[in-house]
Protein backbone atom coordinates (compact mmCIF):
# COMPACT_ATOMS: atom_id res chain seq x y z
CA UNK A 1 0.00 0.00 0.00
CA UNK A 2 2.85 2.40 0.86
CA UNK A 3 4.64 1.76 -2.44
CA UNK A 4 1.44 2.15 -4.46
CA UNK A 5 0.55 5.42 -2.74
CA UNK A 6 4.09 6.76 -3.25
CA UNK A 7 3.76 6.18 -6.99
CA UNK A 8 0.39 7.94 -7.19
CA UNK A 9 0.67 10.87 -4.77
CA UNK A 10 -0.58 13.84 -6.82
CA UNK A 11 0.40 17.49 -6.54
CA UNK A 12 -2.54 19.74 -5.78
CA UNK A 13 -3.31 23.39 -5.12
CA UNK A 14 -5.58 23.13 -2.06
CA UNK A 15 -7.85 26.08 -2.81
CA UNK A 16 -8.64 24.72 -6.28
CA UNK A 17 -10.47 21.70 -4.83
CA UNK A 18 -11.28 22.62 -1.22
CA UNK A 19 -12.86 25.49 0.67
CA UNK A 20 -10.96 25.97 3.93
CA UNK A 21 -13.23 27.01 6.81
CA UNK A 22 -11.01 27.10 9.89
CA UNK A 23 -8.17 25.47 11.79
CA UNK A 24 -9.10 22.50 13.97
CA UNK A 25 -5.74 21.98 15.64
CA UNK A 26 -1.99 22.31 15.31
CA UNK A 27 1.19 20.83 16.70
CA UNK A 28 4.81 20.04 15.93
CA UNK A 29 3.67 17.87 13.00
CA UNK A 30 1.79 20.69 11.22
CA UNK A 31 -1.92 21.52 11.40
CA UNK A 32 -5.42 20.20 10.74
CA UNK A 33 -7.98 22.29 8.83
CA UNK A 34 -11.72 21.96 8.44
CA UNK A 35 -12.38 21.84 4.71
CA UNK A 36 -15.23 21.18 2.29
CA UNK A 37 -14.65 19.42 -1.00
CA UNK A 38 -15.96 21.87 -3.60
CA UNK A 39 -17.43 19.30 -6.00
CA UNK A 40 -18.70 16.73 -3.48
CA UNK A 41 -19.78 19.20 -0.79
CA UNK A 42 -18.35 16.85 1.85
CA UNK A 43 -16.81 18.33 5.03
CA UNK A 44 -13.59 16.67 6.23
CA UNK A 45 -10.45 17.28 8.23
CA UNK A 46 -7.30 17.86 6.16
CA UNK A 47 -4.09 17.06 8.01
CA UNK A 48 -1.11 19.07 6.72
CA UNK A 49 2.31 17.64 7.59
CA UNK A 50 5.39 19.80 7.01
CA UNK A 51 7.76 18.35 4.41
CA UNK A 52 10.77 19.96 6.06
CA UNK A 53 10.18 17.91 9.23
CA UNK A 54 8.84 14.66 7.73
CA UNK A 55 10.22 12.11 5.29
CA UNK A 56 7.84 10.92 2.59
CA UNK A 57 8.07 7.40 4.02
CA UNK A 58 6.91 8.62 7.43
CA UNK A 59 3.91 10.41 5.93
CA UNK A 60 2.98 7.37 3.84
CA UNK A 61 3.25 5.11 6.87
CA UNK A 62 0.87 7.27 8.92
CA UNK A 63 -1.58 7.63 6.05
CA UNK A 64 -1.62 3.92 5.17
CA UNK A 65 -1.96 2.83 8.82
CA UNK A 66 -4.86 5.27 9.26
CA UNK A 67 -6.45 4.00 6.05
CA UNK A 68 -6.10 0.36 7.11
CA UNK A 69 -7.82 1.08 10.45
CA UNK A 70 -10.73 3.10 9.06
CA UNK A 71 -13.20 0.22 9.32
CA UNK A 72 -13.26 0.37 13.13
CA UNK A 73 -16.06 2.61 14.51
CA UNK A 74 -13.81 4.00 17.25
CA UNK A 75 -10.92 5.01 14.99
CA UNK A 76 -10.77 8.25 12.97
CA UNK A 77 -9.57 6.71 9.75
CA UNK A 78 -8.26 8.29 6.59
CA UNK A 79 -10.75 8.87 3.78
CA UNK A 80 -8.63 7.65 0.88
CA UNK A 81 -7.56 11.16 -0.14
CA UNK A 82 -3.84 12.01 -0.08
CA UNK A 83 -1.82 14.59 -2.00
CA UNK A 84 1.12 16.95 -1.70
CA UNK A 85 1.71 20.67 -2.04
CA UNK A 86 4.97 22.56 -2.27
CA UNK A 87 5.40 22.60 1.53
CA UNK A 88 3.12 19.85 2.85
CA UNK A 89 2.01 16.28 2.60
CA UNK A 90 -1.76 16.17 3.13
CA UNK A 91 -4.40 13.54 3.76
CA UNK A 92 -8.09 13.70 4.62
CA UNK A 93 -9.67 12.04 7.64
CA UNK A 94 -13.01 11.85 9.38
CA UNK A 95 -14.33 14.99 10.99
CA UNK A 96 -15.02 15.12 14.74
CA UNK A 97 -17.35 18.06 15.45
CA UNK A 98 -16.95 18.15 19.25
CA UNK A 99 -13.16 18.69 19.48
CA UNK A 100 -11.04 16.26 21.51
CA UNK A 101 -11.09 14.66 24.93
CA UNK A 102 -8.75 17.23 26.42
CA UNK A 103 -11.38 19.92 25.81
CA UNK A 104 -13.60 18.29 28.47
CA UNK A 105 -10.97 18.47 31.21
CA UNK A 106 -10.49 21.40 33.58
CA UNK A 107 -6.74 21.34 34.17
CA UNK A 108 -6.54 24.46 36.31
CA UNK A 109 -9.32 23.20 38.58
CA UNK A 110 -8.11 19.65 39.00
CA UNK A 111 -11.52 18.04 38.63
CA UNK A 112 -12.04 14.86 36.66
CA UNK A 113 -14.92 13.96 34.39
CA UNK A 114 -18.10 12.20 35.48
CA UNK A 115 -17.73 8.44 35.78
CA UNK A 116 -20.19 7.45 33.04
CA UNK A 117 -18.51 9.30 30.14
CA UNK A 118 -15.12 8.04 31.34
CA UNK A 119 -16.42 4.49 31.12
CA UNK A 120 -17.73 5.18 27.63
CA UNK A 121 -14.27 6.39 26.66
CA UNK A 122 -12.64 3.35 28.27
CA UNK A 123 -14.80 0.94 26.28
CA UNK A 124 -14.24 2.66 22.96
CA UNK A 125 -10.53 3.42 23.28
CA UNK A 126 -9.80 -0.10 24.56
CA UNK A 127 -11.74 -1.53 21.62
CA UNK A 128 -9.74 0.59 19.18
CA UNK A 129 -6.43 -0.48 20.74
CA UNK A 130 -7.47 -4.13 20.70
CA UNK A 131 -8.28 -3.76 17.00
CA UNK A 132 -4.86 -2.25 16.36
CA UNK A 133 -3.18 -5.01 18.35
CA UNK A 134 -5.00 -7.67 16.34
CA UNK A 135 -3.52 -6.09 13.21
CA UNK A 136 -0.04 -6.16 14.74
CA UNK A 137 0.14 -2.39 15.31
CA UNK A 138 1.10 -0.24 18.31
CA UNK A 139 -0.28 3.32 18.59
CA UNK A 140 2.46 4.79 20.86
CA UNK A 141 0.73 8.14 21.47
CA UNK A 142 -2.47 7.53 23.43
CA UNK A 143 -3.50 10.74 25.26
CA UNK A 144 -6.60 12.99 25.56
CA UNK A 145 -5.51 15.17 22.64
CA UNK A 146 -5.62 12.11 20.37
CA UNK A 147 -9.16 11.03 21.22
CA UNK A 148 -11.70 12.89 19.08
CA UNK A 149 -15.29 13.52 20.22
CA UNK A 150 -18.34 13.18 18.05
CA UNK A 151 -20.52 14.40 20.92
CA UNK A 152 -19.79 16.07 24.30
CA UNK A 153 -21.19 13.12 26.29
CA UNK A 154 -18.56 10.72 24.84
CA UNK A 155 -21.15 8.37 23.40
CA UNK A 156 -18.93 8.25 20.33
CA UNK A 157 -15.19 8.87 20.47
CA UNK A 158 -12.47 8.02 17.99
CA UNK A 159 -8.77 7.36 18.43
CA UNK A 160 -6.63 9.42 16.04
CA UNK A 161 -3.07 10.52 15.16
CA UNK A 162 -1.04 7.55 13.96
CA UNK A 163 2.17 9.50 13.36
CA UNK A 164 4.12 7.38 15.87
CA UNK A 165 2.30 4.11 15.16
CA UNK A 166 4.35 1.17 13.97
CA UNK A 167 4.21 -2.61 13.56
CA UNK A 168 4.64 -4.64 16.74
CA UNK A 169 8.29 -5.53 17.29
CA UNK A 170 9.69 -2.43 15.58
CA UNK A 171 12.81 -1.22 17.38
CA UNK A 172 11.98 2.19 18.87
CA UNK A 173 13.92 4.80 20.79
CA UNK A 174 12.69 6.88 23.70
CA UNK A 175 11.17 10.21 22.69
CA UNK A 176 13.15 13.38 23.54
CA UNK A 177 10.89 14.05 26.54
CA UNK A 178 9.42 11.49 28.91
CA UNK A 179 5.76 12.24 29.58
CA UNK A 180 3.42 10.73 32.20
CA UNK A 181 2.07 8.50 29.43
CA UNK A 182 5.57 7.12 28.74
CA UNK A 183 5.95 3.59 30.11
CA UNK A 184 8.80 2.97 32.59
CA UNK A 185 10.66 0.64 30.24
CA UNK A 186 10.97 3.55 27.79
CA UNK A 187 11.96 5.97 30.56
CA UNK A 188 14.88 3.69 31.44
CA UNK A 189 16.29 3.56 27.91
CA UNK A 190 19.70 5.08 27.35
CA UNK A 191 20.37 7.70 24.63
CA UNK A 192 21.06 5.17 21.85
CA UNK A 193 19.18 2.15 23.22
CA UNK A 194 16.06 0.67 21.65
CA UNK A 195 13.35 -1.77 22.57
CA UNK A 196 10.66 -3.55 20.52
CA UNK A 197 7.30 -1.76 20.35
CA UNK A 198 4.59 -3.80 22.11
CA UNK A 199 0.88 -3.27 22.86
CA UNK A 200 1.86 -3.07 26.54
CA UNK A 201 3.04 0.50 25.80
CA UNK A 202 -0.52 1.41 24.79
CA UNK A 203 -1.95 -0.38 27.83
CA UNK A 204 0.23 1.79 30.08
CA UNK A 205 -0.85 4.99 28.30
CA UNK A 206 -4.50 3.94 28.57
CA UNK A 207 -4.10 3.46 32.33
CA UNK A 208 -2.62 6.95 32.74
CA UNK A 209 -5.35 8.38 30.49
CA UNK A 210 -8.15 6.85 32.58
CA UNK A 211 -6.52 8.06 35.79
CA UNK A 212 -6.42 11.59 34.32
CA UNK A 213 -10.03 11.52 33.16
CA UNK A 214 -11.25 10.39 36.58
CA UNK A 215 -9.15 12.80 38.66
CA UNK A 216 -8.07 15.72 36.45
CA UNK A 217 -4.40 15.04 37.29
CA UNK A 218 -1.53 12.82 36.26
CA UNK A 219 -0.51 10.14 38.76
CA UNK A 220 3.14 11.25 38.26
CA UNK A 221 5.19 13.61 36.11
CA UNK A 222 7.25 10.76 34.66
CA UNK A 223 7.49 7.05 35.44
CA UNK A 224 10.71 7.75 37.33
CA UNK A 225 9.82 10.48 39.86
CA UNK A 226 8.97 10.06 43.55
CA UNK A 227 5.21 9.80 42.91
CA UNK A 228 5.86 6.92 40.53
CA UNK A 229 8.29 5.26 42.96
CA UNK A 230 5.66 5.44 45.71
CA UNK A 231 3.19 3.79 43.34
CA UNK A 232 5.72 1.13 42.29
CA UNK A 233 6.44 0.16 45.91
CA UNK A 234 2.72 -0.03 46.67
CA UNK A 235 2.10 -2.04 43.48
CA UNK A 236 4.79 -4.52 44.50
CA UNK A 237 3.60 -4.88 48.11
CA UNK A 238 0.02 -3.57 48.46
CA UNK A 239 -0.50 -5.21 51.88
CA UNK A 240 2.66 -3.68 53.32
CA UNK A 241 3.15 -0.35 51.57
CA UNK A 242 0.65 2.50 52.08
CA UNK A 243 -1.61 3.34 49.18
CA UNK A 244 -0.55 6.63 47.51
CA UNK A 245 -2.93 9.33 48.81
CA UNK A 246 -4.11 10.50 45.37
CA UNK A 247 -5.50 6.98 44.72
CA UNK A 248 -7.94 7.36 47.61
CA UNK A 249 -11.18 7.95 45.65
CA UNK A 250 -10.90 4.83 43.50
CA UNK A 251 -12.98 1.80 44.38
CA UNK A 252 -11.34 -1.60 44.67
CA UNK A 253 -12.57 -2.42 41.15
CA UNK A 254 -10.98 0.71 39.67
CA UNK A 255 -7.73 0.18 41.55
CA UNK A 256 -7.60 -3.41 40.32
CA UNK A 257 -8.10 -2.25 36.71
CA UNK A 258 -5.54 0.55 36.91
CA UNK A 259 -2.94 -1.55 38.71
CA UNK A 260 -3.25 -4.10 35.91
CA UNK A 261 -2.83 -1.57 33.12
CA UNK A 262 -0.03 0.20 35.02
CA UNK A 263 2.00 -2.85 36.03
CA UNK A 264 5.66 -1.69 36.04
CA UNK A 265 6.73 -4.97 34.43
CA UNK A 266 5.41 -4.92 30.85
CA UNK A 267 5.18 -8.72 30.77
CA UNK A 268 2.70 -8.56 33.68
CA UNK A 269 0.67 -5.66 32.29
CA UNK A 270 -3.00 -6.19 31.44
CA UNK A 271 -3.93 -5.73 27.77
CA UNK A 272 -5.97 -2.61 26.89
CA UNK A 273 -9.13 -4.72 26.55
CA UNK A 274 -8.99 -5.60 30.26
CA UNK A 275 -10.67 -2.24 30.98
CA UNK A 276 -13.85 -3.55 29.38
CA UNK A 277 -14.35 -6.13 32.12
CA UNK A 278 -14.59 -3.48 34.85
CA UNK A 279 -17.15 -0.99 33.54
CA UNK A 280 -20.19 -2.52 35.26
CA UNK A 281 -18.84 -1.77 38.74
CA UNK A 282 -18.37 1.67 40.36
CA UNK A 283 -14.97 3.31 39.88
CA UNK A 284 -15.18 6.24 42.29
CA UNK A 285 -16.05 6.41 45.99
CA UNK A 286 -18.18 9.35 47.15
CA UNK A 287 -15.94 12.40 47.50
CA UNK A 288 -15.05 13.47 51.03
CA UNK A 289 -14.71 17.17 51.94
CA UNK A 290 -11.19 18.44 51.23
CA UNK A 291 -10.15 15.42 49.15
CA UNK A 292 -9.80 17.31 45.86
CA UNK A 293 -7.79 20.04 47.59
CA UNK A 294 -5.34 17.45 48.97
CA UNK A 295 -4.76 15.98 45.51
CA UNK A 296 -4.10 19.40 44.02
CA UNK A 297 -1.46 20.16 46.64
CA UNK A 298 0.16 16.78 46.08
CA UNK A 299 0.34 16.98 42.31
CA UNK A 300 0.90 20.72 41.94
CA UNK A 301 0.31 21.96 38.40
CA UNK A 302 0.66 18.56 36.74
CA UNK A 303 -2.51 18.65 34.66
CA UNK A 304 -3.47 16.19 31.98
CA UNK A 305 -1.70 17.37 28.88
Amino acid sequence: MVELTAQNLPWLEVTESYTILRELGSGSYGHVLLAVHQRQGRPMALKFIEKRDTELQGFLSEYCISLSLAAHPCIAGALGIAFQTERHYVFAQELAPAKDLFSLLQPQVGVGMAELPVKRCALQIASALEFMGAKGLVHRDVKPDNVLLLDPECRRVKLTDFGLSCPRGTAIEALPENLPYTAPELCRLGPSARLPAEPSLDAWALGVLLFCLLTGYFPWHTAADRHYRDFERWHRSPRVRPRPPHWGRFTYEARDMLRGLLAPDPTQRSPPGAAMAHVKRPWLEPEEPGAARTDRVLMGNSHCR
